[in-house]
């Protein structure tokens, strides 16, 4: 399975990119072992349209663009379920398992995720209702998708 983190907005340098290289990197290697054959990154710049809905409808198209079409996708957003590690695991690990080719996971930009997008979604998954920058939700999608690898390949879990 190819997995492609998707996102709204350009990681500059920084800690977060630090963070989001260390992650990418511990999934190239580890998730091998279950079904992930590559790991890519697609970063799209924001809408410069003036209206909300447009820019969300606008910056869906560009994901739609840029991804696989038959890509299954996980959005996440606020309005999303808010799993544990191991359900996201489960998730991850049934996705697999079914022979899913190609995964997208979906970080809107400021504004959110067009609900359309979000209806299209396989899964809507939130962090929680905090509002956070971007860049660390990019951070958050890797570092829980790395433990939901070492959840699957049954690598010692803390919570356990």
């Amino acid at each position: 399975m190819r997995l492609f983190i998707a996102a709204i907005g350009r990681l500059k340098k920084g800690p977060e990119h630090d963070l989001v290289a260390r992650y990418a990197d511990r999934i190239k290697k580890s998730g091998k072992v279950i079904g992930i054959t590559a790991l890519q990154k697609v970063e799209l710049n924001e809408s410069r349209a003036t209206q909300v809905d447009q820019r969300k409808r606008e910056e869906a198209t560009s994901l739609l663009d840029k991804l696989p079409q038959d890509s299954v996708l996980i959005c996440f957003d606020e309005r999303g379920e808010s799993p544990n590690s191991r359900s996201f695991a489960k998730t991850l690990g049934k996705l697999i398992d079914s022979g899913t080719q190609d995964l997208a996971f979906v970080i809107g930009g400021p504004d959110g995720i067009d609900p359309e997008f979000r209806k299209r979604a396989a899964k809507v998954i939130s962090f929680g209702a905090l509002t956070m920058p971007h860049q660390l939700a990019r951070v958050l999608v890797l570092e829980q998708t790395y433990r939901a690898i070492t959840i699957l390949t049954n690598h010692p879990y803390h919570r356990d």
